[in-house]
């Protein structure tokens, strides 16, 4: 079974059920009901039978515990505050061997102040990024094994946008500085002998 944390309209559901086929099962969690409506139509238009969506917090799943083979999400870890406990829920929804490949978006240095607050940079998974080495810190700390970064590449924010936040002496600081925003994939595996009750992970 593959779980989609934030699956939206179910476009990475469809992709996962082509490599799963009509043997596997793809569940998509999304927080917004709009989204799991819009997924299920597209469900039914393309007549699958082995996807399915359910409204939830992916910081509390919908899932029961030790079922899932596969967790996938892209670019929503870093919209969620409560990072540490998404990937307890992770931990607790995979099954001893799973793993998980999340793509995301993480920080080397610091935002300005302005672009944090910016509805611009939220929608675009910049402003709500953490430390890439926080990140990883997280997934080793909570029991996952092997973790590999499979893709970095480095996002860059254009000057004109840049400019709409940011005042000149600002913007000429934040280019000459260590501040570096990237997307990564991240792969990391859960111990074959994995225990599932995981502290502060709401199953003990």
């Amino acid at each position: 079974m593959v779980i989609d944390l934030g699956s939206g309209a179910g476009n990475d559901c469809f992709i996962a059920r082509s490599e799963a086929e009509e043997s596997g099962k793809i569940i998509g969690i999304d927080f917004t009901e709009a989204m799991i409506n819009k997924a299920w139509q597209n469900v039914e238009n393309l007549g699958l039978n082995n996807v399915e969506f359910r409204q939830g917090d992916i910081e509390h799943m919908p899932v029961t515990s030790n079922t899932a083979d596969v967790v996938v999400s892209n670019c929503v870890l870093n919209l969620v505050p409560k990072k540490d406990q998404v990937f307890k829920e992770i931990f607790r929804v995979l099954r001893p061997g799973g793993h998980f490949s999340i793509s995301d978006v993480v920080l080397n240095g610091t935002l300005p102040e302005p672009l944090k607050d910016a509805a611009e940079m939220y929608a675009g998974c910049v402003s709500g990024a953490i430390q890439m080495e926080t990140y990883l810190e997280l997934i080793q700390i909570n029991g996952f094994e092997d973790m590999k970064i499979q893709k970095q590449k480095p996002i860059i924010i254009p000057d004109d946008i840049l400019q709409n936040y940011l005042s000149p002496e600002e913007l000429s600081a934040f280019k000459s500085g260590n501040t570096g925003i990237f997307s990564i994939s991240v792969y990391a595996r859960e111990p074959k002998q994995a225990a599932h009750c995981v502290l502060g992970g709401g199953c003990c």
